[in-house]
């Protein structure tokens, strides 16, 4: 398969690793022995229970295929000590002002997640942060408004 680069942390790359394995060892199968059963119990034009299967059957493969896809096109960031830039898998303390700080790891969009603190780069925050350094001030004008803070610490 080829596509575009799909840049992954280590941690990232073994998650995704970790999802492809188990949707293809339990979950498929999961999904296909409900939908024998379900084939078996009914008439399968009027059981909205078989065409849920179907429809999450198709999720699980879809999901597979993408899964598939970044991993073969993945390239792992190297990782590293002090940074003296922020950069791709860099994690990065900022603080606006009033409120407490704020850690991020900044990533490629296939392992972003803003709640647990994984922003992608090419998110408004993470696009804004690329390039910076400790002590920088940063205004990034977001989907939920604009916002200014200070970069405090780079890993």
């Amino acid at each position: 398969m080829t596509g575009v680069v799909q840049f992954l942390t280590p941690e990232g790359r073994g998650r995704l690793a970790a999802e492809l394995e188990f949707l293809q060892t339990v979950k498929r199968s999961e999904v296909a022995a409900n939908l024998k059963s379900a084939r078996d119990d009914a008439d399968l034009n009027e059981n909205a229970g078989y065409q849920e299967l179907k429809r999450e059957q198709a999720f699980v493969e879809g999901r597979i295929r993408e899964l598939a896809s970044i991993l073969a096109n993945a390239q792992v960031l190297k990782a590293k000590g002090a940074r003296d830039l922020v950069s791709l898998g860099a994690r990065v303390t900022v603080a606006e002002e009033g409120r407490d700080s704020e850690t991020y790891q900044i990533v490629g969009w296939a392992e972003a997640d803003p709640l647990a603190g994984r922003i992608s780069y090419e998110s408004p925050v993470g696009a804004a942060l690329l390039g910076r350094r400790v002590g920088d001030r940063v205004t990034v004008d977001a989907p939920g408004g604009v916002f200014h803070f200070e970069i405090i610490a780079i890993r």
